[in-house]
């Protein structure tokens, strides 16, 4: 398993900040069964189970084409209010910042922050904090946000510490005051080979990346598929999801996409690999 991956002549790095804990299989997909897995334990474990725990990673993905460094979700961050969630409550002397410089990278050398959506496990990183107020952790970046998705948070409490983990007031609304945060909408180029799609139901504007180079495909989904074992099952919506049956519709279509065009799945939260290639098998699909 590696942290590389190589897409044409784009590069794309993983960089953690939680590593594998785990969360009872019914607990994030409420209507699974563990039965259902039975068969495919053999690549499900240790990686992505433990009986009948999933396991997970909370990373970005750092992608490097055409000149430019594009940071795609920030994870947790350090510092940030979150007592609802002790693993991510108040957190310091993480490795994340650490990890970008070993990969010759500082704050300032990234141009872009990609956030699929807004959840408080995917923007944490987008501020930090300096005598005793949120700023920016990417000052040169723009922020790249969906329009919908921006638009949903903004209408539903983003002062509310209760609503989101309060991730709205800490890691969004610093960048949008600082004017670095520019709206994706529809299925825009950001660059040649590297285009906005569309991902509702997770959260009402999620938003991925499809990148083709050189004859090469991946899809960076965000949480359209939270886990490996939504491959099997693509029904199993999270506990998490807004649309549930939005959520699974978009799973099924981009699953069927990546399978048929022989692309690499690049998802936020699966552990140990930057992403895998798929192929379908009855209802669902497996890795490769």
């Amino acid at each position: 398993m590696s942290n590389t991956l190589m897409i044409g002549d784009a590069r794309l790095d993983r960089v953690v900040d939680l590593e594998g804990f785990p969360i009872a299989l019914t607990t994030l997909f409420p209507t699974a069964d563990a039965a259902a897995l039975a068969g495919h334990l053999d690549w499900l474990e240790p990686n992505f189970m433990r009986g009948e725990d999933v396991i997970l990673s909370i990373h970005s993905t750092v992608l490097r084409v055409a000149g430019r460094v594009i940071l795609v979700d920030s994870c947790v961050g350090e510092h940030k209010p979150r007592p609802r969630h002790p693993l991510w409550h108040e957190r310091a002397g993480t490795a994340y910042l650490s990890q970008l410089a070993a990969l010759g990278l500082a704050p300032e050398d990234v141009d872009i922050v990609f956030c699929t959506h807004l959840h408080a496990d995917h923007v944490g990183w987008n501020t930090k904090l300096r005598d005793g107020r949120w700023v920016p952790t990417f000052p040169k970046a723009r922020y790249l946000i969906g329009r919908a998705e921006l638009a949903h948070w903004l209408a539903n409490g983003p002062d509310d510490p209760m609503v989101n983990h309060g991730a709205f007031k800490d890691s969004v609304l610093p960048v949008i005051e600082s004017r670095q945060v520019d709206e994706v909408d529809g299925e825009a180029e950001l660059l040649e080979g590297l285009t906005v799609r569309p991902l509702p139901g997770h959260s009402p504007g999620q938003v991925g990346l499809s990148l083709h180079r050189c004859g090469e495909r991946s899809l960076l989904c965000g949480d359209a598929v939270h886990h490996p074992v939504q491959l099997l099952k693509p029904e199993w919506s999270s506990r998490f999801c807004h649309d549930p049956t939005q959520a699974e519709a978009t799973r099924r279509a981009l699953l069927a996409d990546v399978a048929d065009q022989q692309a690499w799945l690049i998802p936020a939260h699966f552990r140990r690999v930057v992403g895998m290639q798929i192929q379908r098998v009855g209802d669902g699909f497996l890795p490769k």
